[in-house]
């Protein structure tokens, strides 16, 4: 099933579907999303009351339950043809030349200092160069992201989203610590107002990773990654910034406060910024349950490892050897 997704839907159709969909959802800075949340239960509410007062009371709620369940089945389906689909498709892993027993400490350690190493060095001209309109398509991004889906012989054609601020999920998502989210009816990028300027490069490329039918959270990760390495300098701040707090936060002992030790003001300063504004803004009590639910929503959905799965892309740096300008050998 998976090897017939994979070779059809996710390779095929859906890359298809997706630009037509993104490159519509790109004409207004208003989140689709936010209409259909609007629009949908304010129809099916009018619905409800219409049959009521020409059916009676019990009548018109055995039919408005019955449209429920009609409406329920109508967008399960959508959400499955526009994107859920990829769920099913085969892992990163399948197509990379990885090895899970090169992940070791060592392994993991040695790139964990390379992290150490480019933030340091790309700190500066990074912040001198700034990162644009929160609201805008990086070029440079949209370009480092076309060349790692190229590195992973996936297809190049996708369609970068324009980057929006959810109206009615964004306070959702500053309390649950929820980074960002790709529309899976629209297929447009969604990232959380409260991110710093550095943080949203990699967020967006992440969530562009979806948008290329890439379900998996640590998959998607290490193709944010990857387009953010191929990316402007400031772009590949971003991308290691972020692969350095995965690799850190992997490593115990010595050989965490080794790597930690290494990491220069600016780059320290930084992360503790972002640190920050997690406190001010995230709930534990919602962040928890938020969390809580989308694992239980990815395992429904084939991805074993839950909301785990972000981590996942420590394995894979560590077990895929990398060629010049880090581009990941293939099978």
């Amino acid at each position: 099933m998976r090897e017939l997704v994979d070779r059809l839907y996710s390779t095929h159709v859906y890359p298809s579907l997706q630009a037509v969909l993104t490159r519509a959802s790109n004409l207004t800075s208003v989140a689709w999303l936010d209409l259909l949340i609007l629009i949908v239960p304010i129809a099916f509410a009018i619905a409800l009351l219409r049959d009521v007062r020409r059916r009676g009371w019990l009548r018109g709620l055995l039919i408005g339950a019955l449209r429920g369940v009609i409406w329920a089945v109508v967008i399960a389906t959508v959400f499955l043809a526009v994107w859920g689909l990829n769920y099913q498709r085969l892992p990163l892993s399948r197509r990379l030349r990885y090895d899970s027993a090169a992940v070791t400490t060592s392994a993991v350690r040695a790139i964990a200092a390379t992290s150490v190493d480019e933030v340091n060095r790309l700190y500066a001209e990074a912040h001198a160069a700034g990162w644009g309109d929160a609201g805008a398509i990086d070029p440079a991004l949209s370009m480092g992201f076309v060349q790692a889906l190229g590195d992973l012989r996936l297809p190049t054609t996708i369609v970068a989203g324009r980057p929006k601020r959810s109206l009615l999920l964004d306070w959702y998502f500053r309390r649950a610590g929820v980074s960002g989210m790709t529309d899976p009816f629209f297929l447009e990028t969604l990232a959380s107002s409260d991110l710093l300027p550095f943080e949203r490069p990699f967020v967006v490329a992440h969530e562009w990773s979806h948008l290329a039918g890439i379900a998996d959270e640590g998959d998607a990760n290490l193709v944010g990654w990857l387009a953010c390495v191929h990316g402007s300098t400031a772009d590949r701040y971003s991308g290691w910034l972020f692969l350095y707090g995965e690799l850190a936060g992997s490593l115990r002992g010595p050989d965490r406060a080794d790597v930690v030790a290494r990491l220069a003001p600016g780059p320290r300063d930084d992360l503790r910024a972002v640190r920050d504004r997690v406190t001010r803004h995230v709930s534990r009590r919602i962040s928890s349950v938020g969390w809580r639910v989308y694992d239980t929503y990815l395992k429904a959905n084939r991805v074993e490892a839950g909301a785990a799965s972000y981590a996942e892309v420590v394995r894979l740096v560590a077990g895929t050897p990398f060629a010049d300008n880090w581009r990941p050998a293939l099978r």
